[in-house]
């Protein structure tokens, strides 16, 4: 088969940069594959983190033709000849933001006009975590021209589904990404490298307000009453940092919080995985997280919540726990259970038996039967 995806790789970083490029080495291994990628993404007074793009030494690079401006109609015309001219058998459109609403429609306006092929939206979250009345509205135009949907969750299916009644949809989990083992450093080395020694909780990611940070700093401060341990915070800050500060030291928490304020490159994302003992996500809303698959990769066991598609991929008590959302205590009491048994050993290899569900093979499997095309 002949298969485009468009969406952003490098140089742009994050989660869906990285979905799509590991996707695209997927197939690559048995289709011909090509990948469209933005010229400019979002338009910088709508970005509220520091930079758009990957300044690790280490990126995930793939071949890509950078095409589409967001905010220039002009350039959807000719992505969509520049698809056309690949006669590609499936489009595979990585959807997560409304923002792109216009964009992908119009570039699928006119690729309609240029070819016949395929169109899977390929949807990280059909909603945006804070979604507006408005962005329901782009969602119905987004969605247009698409032949099929993959969701990454039963939560996402149904979002769909309230958009698209008789959508043709497939559900498939977020794949692993095992990627981040670079120079496969012990776990004594990555505490030291940050000066580390107790036991370690680590929060990754973007702080937003529907990660839940909040709720993750009050139920530490009781469990550390039980069981002493540091807790490891990860992440560019895209709200106000100052009042994450003040409820630290409310709690009188502050000294046992190691706090790293930014987006973490590549080549770094080891350390702080292969250093904690656990992850927790106390998402108070989700569809899926990469950082549960980015934990997996690592061996490393988590805490959810019962949000969203994060309960379909964590079994509780099995490869983590699942614990109710906004609930400081009961994840409190998770945090002292795991570290009160005192041996991770069996969720590793309970996590290292389940990595065959969340395969990228397995992902790109789907979308060919979604399509409907025969494989080869």
């Amino acid at each position: 088969m002949k298969v485009c995806l468009v969406g952003p790789v490098y140089p742009y970083r994050g989660g869906i940069a990285h979905f799509t490029s590991l996707l695209a080495k997927e197939f690559a291994k048995d289709h011909e594959i090509s990948i469209i990628n933005f010229k400019r993404l979002y338009p910088s007074f709508l970005f509220p983190g520091k930079t758009q793009f990957d300044e690790s030494g280490s990126p995930l690079q793939v071949e890509s033709e950078r095409l589409i401006d967001s905010m220039n109609p002009f350039t959807w015309i000719l992505t969509a000849r520049a698809i056309a001219r690949r006669r590609p058998d499936l489009v595979v459109f990585q959807w997560w933001q409304p923002f792109f609403a216009f964009t992908y429609a119009g570039v699928l306006f006119f690729l309609k006009l240029f070819w016949k092929s395929q169109v899977v939206y390929l949807c990280h979250n059909v909603l945006p975590h804070e979604a507006s009345i408005f962005d329901r509205t782009l969602i119905k135009i987004g969605f247009t021209f698409v032949n099929a949907f993959l969701v990454q969750s039963q939560e996402d299916r149904m979002n769909l589904l309230r958009f698209r009644k008789h959508a043709r949809v497939a559900v498939n989990p977020h794949p692993i990404y095992d990627v981040f083992k670079q120079s496969y450093i012990t776990r004594e080395e990555a505490r030291e490298k940050l000066g580390i020694q107790d036991r370690i909780t680590l929060f990754f990611g973007y702080i937003r307000p529907y990660k839940g940070l909040r709720v993750l700093l009050e139920a530490f401060a009781e469990s550390i009453e039980r069981v002493p341990s540091t807790l490891l915070i990860v992440g560019e800050f895209y709200e106000d940092q100052e009042s994450y500060i003040s409820l630290m030291e409310e709690l009188s928490i502050r000294d046992k919080i190691v706090l790293v304020d930014r987006y973490v490159p590549n080549e770094e994302v080891e350390i702080f995985f292969t250093a904690c003992d656990i992850v927790v996500l106390p998402y108070l809303s989700a569809t899926q997280s990469g950082i549960v698959q980015i934990a997996f990769g690592f061996g490393k066991p988590v805490i959810v919540t019962g949000v969203g598609g994060l309960p379909d991929v964590v079994e509780d008590g099995v490869t983590g726990y699942v614990v109710p959302p906004n609930d400081p205590e009961s994840l409190a009491k998770a945090i002292v259970h795991f570290y009160s048994q005192g041996d991770s050993t069996t969720f590793e290899e309970n996590i290292q038996a389940a990595k065959d569900k969340f395969s990228w093979k397995r992902c790109k499997g789907t979308l060919v039967e979604l399509s409907g095309l025969d494989a080869g």
